[in-house]
């Protein structure tokens, strides 16, 4: 049998570390030979036990997972680092396959997608989640071909920019459209990911650069 693959887990979060642990262990072909708390243990641990894959949070006090890749990277470009991040957006994957990194999933994403994005990066093969791929693959698209990008949205998200344009609170479009200001919330979170927006004010100047007005 061949030997497991070897892990490195860096987050802060110690619970998560656990979990992630048991769950990586309980497959026979892996096997997590550390763990840290921030990316300068990381980075120690990471030259003493050279693993075949790294686990990196993005998020961390101290040296952040940017920084960190950037110093594995620099040290050794063969290296092998998936990222699993809260912050799951098209700008962070983008972010962190620039630095250097081979993969990326959510925290949110399911016990299957994990060994098996483990698997696919410690054969040094690109891996993102499947949801984020593809919203990268359709960020991609826009960019290669230029069109309208509110065409992305359903109908009620679109209503909700057209009021947020014209100055709406959450609170006062939530009455003007009969729904409640935490799904108003829920509306703009998912709408805001599909354009790949980080702000409102990124939103409306996209809105008025595309005539949503009114």
């Amino acid at each position: 049998m061949a030997n497991p693959i070897s892990i490195l887990l860096i987050d802060d979060h110690p619970v998560v570390r656990t979990g992630y642990r048991r769950l990586l262990e309980s497959t026979e072909d892996m096997t997590v030979v550390a763990e840290a708390e921030n990316g300068a243990t990381g980075y120690q641990l990471w030259q003493e036990h050279k693993p075949d894959v790294i686990i990196l949070d993005l998020n961390m006090p101290g040296i952040c997972g940017f920084e960190t890749i950037h110093r594995m990277i620099s040290k050794d470009p063969t290296v092998r680092i998936l990222v699993f991040s809260m912050l799951n957006n098209v700008t962070m994957v983008h972010r962190a396959l620039k630095a250097g990194a081979i993969g990326f999933i959510s925290k949110q994403s399911g016990i299957g997608e994990m060994i098996h994005a483990v698997r696919q990066v410690s054969m040094g093969k690109k891996y993102i989640e499947s949801e984020l791929a593809t919203a990268v693959a359709m960020h991609a698209t826009r960019k290669e071909n230029p069109e309208n990008p509110f065409d992305l949205l359903t109908k009620r998200e679109f209503q909700i920019v057209k009021l947020i344009v014209e100055g709406n609170s959450n609170s006062e479009i939530a009455e003007k459209i009969s729904i409640s200001p935490k799904t108003v919330s829920v509306h703009y979170l998912n709408l805001m990911r599909k354009l790949d927006l980080q702000n409102t004010t990124q939103l409306i100047r996209l809105a008025l650069n595309h005539n949503i007005i009114g």
